[in-house]
């Protein structure tokens, strides 16, 4: 589809050039074990389910870049990823190779980064880029702003220097045997990141820096205004009590009260709920671990490194 235009690292990433300063991001990878065999619609076509997994994360966001490429005037650049369900590793590949000065040198001439990586409909994470000013024009197309722990975009905005934002892509119980895709939702992302697209084309569009959070992580946890530190599955007494406090988490047996709290970074409420009334308490855990991974909590290694993924969208 794009020879002639791409930078490629073999098994990490494809990089396609484009003519507008703007680049999107998306991965080619998905966490189910099986191909796509069959795929079963509603009678109208909307919603996409497969008995293999549909894996709309992050197939969605790779039908999304190919389809705003196609409908923009001035292209934007794509950048494809691998292995981005097991920590990101195409993006940080790339990132090394910017970091050798062996990309395009307009990559500098960047002015936003959107990922096409989250769930649901007109979310809007951030991670750890601060910059207000691109909140403010991602909130005034109709995106609200929510959270989450790590994408491609938590290694490639920071090494460009340039603002970054995820957007919802219409995928629904990523990573379990239910999820699906709502297409009304995708295509309504697209229609929206066209007109970014179109916008940042222009002359008077802004450059878009990426400014660090000084505080981070999920709803409990981070780095933060009291310098808690970051010590995911190893809560202080004070997160302790936030939990116990929150009214999402009224009922919530204690055994799973953490996990709960950590997925709903990635689900809602009604989402887990549902889960838990079909399969259990155990579904709580078998989605935290799918979500977060085995490694999520583990003690410091020998090198001093927190030894553990933040996985998720």
């Amino acid at each position: 589809m794009y020879k002639g235009r791409t930078n490629i690292c073999k098994n990490s990433y494809i990089l396609v050039r484009g003519t507008a300063p703007i680049m999107l991001v998306a991965h080619l990878d998905t966490v189910h074990k099986e191909p796509v065999k069959q795929i079963c619609k509603t009678q109208n076509g909307s919603i996409l389910m497969s008995p293999q997994g549909i894996g709309g994360d992050d197939r969605c966001g790779v039908y999304a870049l190919n389809t705003v490429y196609e409908l923009s005037v001035g292209k934007p650049w794509l950048l494809f990823t691998c292995d981005e369900e097991i920590g990101g590793v195409g993006a940080e590949t790339f990132c090394q190779t910017h970091k050798a000065g062996k990309l395009p040198k307009a990559m500098d001439e960047l002015k936003i980064i959107i990922e096409i990586d989250r769930k649901g409909q007109d979310d809007a994470v951030y991670y750890d880029c601060d910059n207000n000013e691109l909140e403010k024009y991602i909130s005034g197309i109709g995106f609200k702003t929510d959270w989450g722990s790590f994408s491609d975009i938590s290694y490639i905005a920071p090494e460009l220097g340039t603002a970054a934002v995820n957007l919802s892509s219409g995928y629904y119980n990523a990573h379990t045997p239910h999820e699906y895709i709502n297409r009304k939702h995708l295509n309504a992302t697209v229609r929206r990141v066209v007109d970014i697209v179109t916008d940042a084309a222009k002359p008077s569009f802004p450059k878009y820096e990426y400014i660090e959070r000084t505080h981070f992580g999920g709803r409990y946890g981070g780095w933060d205004d009291w310098g808690w530190g970051y010590h995911p599955g190893k809560k202080s007494s004070v997160e302790l009590m936030l939990l116990e406090d929150d009214p999402e988490l009224k009922g919530i047996p204690a055994d799973i009260r953490e996990e709960y709290a950590a997925l709903l970074d990635f689900y809602s409420a009604e989402e887990l709920e549902q889960f838990r009334e079909e399969l259990g308490d155990q579904a709580i855990s078998m989605l935290f671990e799918s979500e977060l991974g085995e490694d999520y909590g583990l003690p410091e290694t020998d090198e001093g490194e927190e030894d553990y993924w933040r996985i998720g969208k």
